[in-house]
């Protein structure tokens, strides 16, 4: 595993005058950015691989063509799986009075990948009054108006809960079931059910099915096929992964992952 250099946690990437600033950067799979913050908000665009982003409050999967929201001051690592380009916009959080304060993975619409596109070439001193101020006011605007994507996996605090989940993600071929998991803990099906919900927002069997895609998402950036990732999964048949997959995400897995976009110049981080 290749650890890469951050951002030190106590300095922002942003100018005192700036109020939003655009990178585009590359990394290999593999790579991996420890536990860090920033003062700045951030959103990550990614255009090939995926990201998986961790948090306290669990994980989040990025795949090609959109983006995570994370808010100023959220400890994160980063992990790249496949070979990653991204953009990265650090938005000051006070440049909009409704930016969200959740991490949240985000769907980027045809506007807002062009605009962080042309905001790449615009400088930092760039003067009021013109074109490059409407695109980044633009851009700011945009930003409060991102569709979220079921692509979080929370994890619950309780101890009891959190190592089930862990063996879960540990053992996703299994077939994991309500009233089994119930019976490992000397519990009831109903009582199981009534606090993984308190603790994480999602229906036990709602989370292992999310479980299966943000790994199934994982194993794809990678170049595995749909048949390879469904018997991984514990699924019968590939029909039955991408049936699972369409219905949480709208399209196939060949057809998520069969976007082009347009790559920017890429500047490797220090």
């Amino acid at each position: 595993m290749i650890v890469r250099k951050h951002h030190p946690m106590h300095t922002s990437p942003l100018a005192p005058f700036q109020s939003i600033a655009t990178i585009s950067i590359e990394y290999q799979h593999g790579e991996f950015e420890p536990l860090h913050h920033h003062r700045c908000s951030q959103l990550i665009h990614t255009l090939s691989g995926v990201v998986e982003v961790s948090t306290s409050l669990g994980v989040w999967m990025v795949p090609p063509g959109r983006g995570v929201w994370l808010p100023a001051g959220v400890e994160h690592s980063l992990r790249f799986i496949g070979g990653v380009q991204a953009r990265t916009l650090y938005v000051d959080p006070f440049a909009r009075a409704d930016l969200s304060s959740q991490c949240q993975v985000v769907q980027i619409s045809p506007l807002l990948c062009e605009l962080i596109f042309a905001s790449l070439a615009i400088p930092a001193d760039y003067p009021s009054g013109g074109r490059d101020e409407r695109i980044m006011e633009l851009l700011l605007d945009e930003l409060r108006l991102l569709p979220v994507l079921p692509l979080h996996l929370p994890e619950p605090k309780e101890s009891q809960l959190l190592e089930i989940c862990q063996q879960i993600r540990r053992t996703l071929s299994s077939h994991w079931e309500l009233e089994e998991v119930a019976a490992q803990l000397n519990i009831s099906g109903r009582t199981l059910s009534r606090r993984f919900q308190r603790e994480t927002g999602l229906r036990f069997s709602d989370w292992v099915r999310r479980a299966k895609l943000l790994a199934g998402l994982q194993a794809l950036a990678t170049g595995k096929t749909v048949l390879e990732v469904a018997l991984e999964l514990g699924y019968d048949s590939p029909s039955a992964f991408s049936a699972m997959f369409k219905r949480a995400l709208g399209v196939s897995p060949s057809d998520y992952f069969s976007l082009e976009l347009p790559l920017p110049p890429v500047h490797t981080k220090n």
